[in-house]
């Protein structure tokens, strides 16, 4: 059977132990939905944050891919795992030196801007299509190239040898477990992730989270009218750009892919556009020679 024409965004507050695929599936299931996909994973070990979007929303998962996130870590410091997370096996321990808070504070300021990470052999980047952990996995380590990401903020929540508690701010591509192995590395010692949380997703918030066990309380209710009042609406995803409402004739010549005329007044850039001041209709391209330029098109 095709499901339901589900359409919006849900932010899952997905529980320890779930791959963000098994999760999606599950969702969508609950939702006898017909089309759905996550966006960013996280992985088994990670709660939090993993927003599904349903229907037409798929077509702004790369606008959510691209967002800031922020996240809680509690690291264990003088343990290493293969995976640099509890869920691997310890490969070394090391007792000494023991970090003083003072040490870490000071050290916490380097991680703090545009650094560079080499992404672990734990992850789902590919290797000529393979993914790097199934590599892993059999025991192949293969070379990886560092990569730019940022750091917009870094905080010491807690430190009481061996955990570490810390709040992360970060862009798209970050590997909290790289950068608490590499934090662990400027202290002298070694590290793994025993906790992560995805604490929010820009630009949404924590509070806007539902939880697995909820969902499924209200489908096994058949409660679908409460399920679909948890979905936010695809343009949630970006309340801060411009927005234009078109005329109908426009409208129509741009939901089929044609440009039509901007209005001088609006800015070169991304827009979205909408049939109705609810209606999206589309994610447009003002261009500098005054068209407007369909990116991505919502169908009604």
């Amino acid at each position: 059977m095709r499901g339901r024409d589900v359409r919006g965004v849900l932010l899952l507050d997905k529980p320890r132990g779930l791959t963000s695929n098994r999760a999606l599936q599950r969702v969508k299931r609950l939702y006898d939905a017909s089309k759905a996909g996550h966006t960013g994973s996280l992985d088994p070990l990670a709660t939090g944050m993993l927003p599904i979007c349903f229907g037409a929303a798929t077509r702004l998962g790369g606008f959510l891919l691209d967002a800031h996130k922020s996240y809680r870590v509690i690291a264990c410091l003088g343990t290493a795992t293969d995976t640099a997370d509890a869920d691997g096996a310890v490969i070394e321990q090391r007792s000494s030196p023991v970090p003083t808070e003072a040490e870490v504070r000071a050290a916490l300021p380097r991680f703090v801007g545009e650094i560079e990470q080499v992404p672990p052999m734990y992850s789902a980047l590919k290797r000529d299509g393979v993914p790097l952990y199934r590599l892993a996995r059999r025991g192949v380590t293969v070379e990886r190239e560092a990569r730019r990401v940022t750091i917009h903020a870094l905080t010491l929540e807690r430190y009481a040898w061996p955990e570490l508690e810390l709040s992360v701010r970060c862009s798209k591509g970050t590997y909290v477990r790289t950068l608490v192995v590499d934090i662990a590395a400027a202290l002298g010692t070694l590290a793994h992730v025993r906790e992560l949380r995805r604490c929010s997703v820009d630009p949404f918030t924590a509070e806007q989270m539902t939880s697995l066990d909820t969902l499924e309380e209200l489908a096994a209710n058949d409660q679908c009218e409460a399920l679909d009042r948890l979905l936010l609406p695809a343009d949630s995803a970006l309340p801060d750009w411009p927005a234009a409402v078109l005329g109908p004739d426009a409208a129509d010549r741009l939901s089929h892919g044609q440009a039509v005329a901007a209005d001088p007044a609006w800015a070169v850039g991304r827009i979205k556009v909408y049939r109705e001041p609810r209606d999206l209709l589309a994610i447009a391209e003002v261009t500098p020679d005054g068209r407007l330029v369909p990116q991505r098109v919502f169908p009604r």
